[in-house]
């Protein structure tokens, strides 16, 4: 999935305290995080692979868990297409820094409450299963970047 935009759910920004203005300003504008220009580059090298790359809002949480089945119903209403426990951190950084972001999730389980039974081998198998579709995408997206 292409991220379009991000809601932090992990309680914490690690911008938090002393500012280095050398790196960028105290307050930065995350509104423009993920950079379309590059997202339609990935877009068009997936549609050249016969990758599928779907666009959508990913929220981040600390984990190590996965979620309840509440919590998928939350973060849905709030708007979240994809549940991750990463990525947001250094878009934060990214943006403060004034730096372009592509961010792309590789999706690898259903929500709970949309399967039996959330376990981590399942997210390994299907990571290898994908693997390589994933890194030609990466490695072709890079290329034309």
């Amino acid at each position: 999935m292409a991220i379009t935009d991000h809601i932090n759910m992990t309680g914490q920004n690690p911008l938090i305290g002393e500012n280095l203005d050398e790196f960028g300003p105290r307050f930065p504008d995350m509104s423009k995080s993920y950079t379309p220009e590059y997202r339609a580059v990935a877009h068009k090298v997936a549609d050249k692979l016969g990758i599928k790359l779907d666009e959508g809002v990913y929220i981040g949480v600390t984990g190590p868990t996965y979620e309840t089945p509440a919590e998928i119903r939350a973060y849905k209403t709030l708007g979240a297409d994809a549940v991750g426990m990463s990525t947001v951190p250094e878009v934060i950084i990214a943006a403060h820094s004034g730096l372009k972001v592509l961010g792309i999730s590789c999706i690898t389980n259903f929500a709970a409450g949309f399967q039996e039974e959330l376990n981590h081998e399942e997210v390994v198998e299907v990571t290898e299963r994908v693997k390589g579709d994933f890194k030609r995408l990466l490695k072709e997206t890079l290329a034309e970047l």
